[in-house]
């Protein structure tokens, strides 16, 4: 799940897709940029530790965005990239959070009553829909 950089869109969801659970958090994210709703890209990407990878830092940094996550506990300190100033923006993570919370609350999503993954995915882009109409 991804929120989009600017204030506009207040945690909704404008990128949500499914995936196995095999592959890095990491791996998963330049995907999202093909499920999005808005056709620029986002400014930044927020993420929590599991986004601290130099090789995802780079690549978002070539389409010109900003990956904003702390450092994994294990990380040596000459290779940090961030600085105090970026990860202020971390606090705004709440967002996505809560969004996910959001979607918690479709029961028949929480609990994944769905055998079929394209089910499952249906019903996630249904539940997001709502989410969407809801603050229209």
């Amino acid at each position: 799940m991804k929120n989009h950089g600017s204030g506009r869109c207040r945690g909704l969801p404008v990128a949500v897709d499914t995936m196995s659970a095999s592959p890095h958090e990491s791996r998963l994210v330049q995907g999202l940029f093909d499920f999005m709703l808005t056709e620029e890209m986002p400014q930044r990407v927020i993420g929590d530790k599991a986004y601290d990878s130099d090789q995802l830092d780079e690549q978002l940094a070539n389409e010109g965005v900003e990956l904003i996550s702390p450092h994994r506990s294990n990380r040596r300190p000459e290779n940090k990239t961030q600085d105090g100033r970026a990860l202020r923006r971390y606090k705004k993570r709440w967002r996505v959070e809560r969004t996910i919370a959001w979607i918690q609350h479709f029961r028949r999503l929480c609990i994944r009553w769905e055998k079929s993954t394209m089910l499952f995915a249906g019903f996630l882009h249904f539940a997001c829909a709502l989410l969407l109409l809801r603050e229209v």
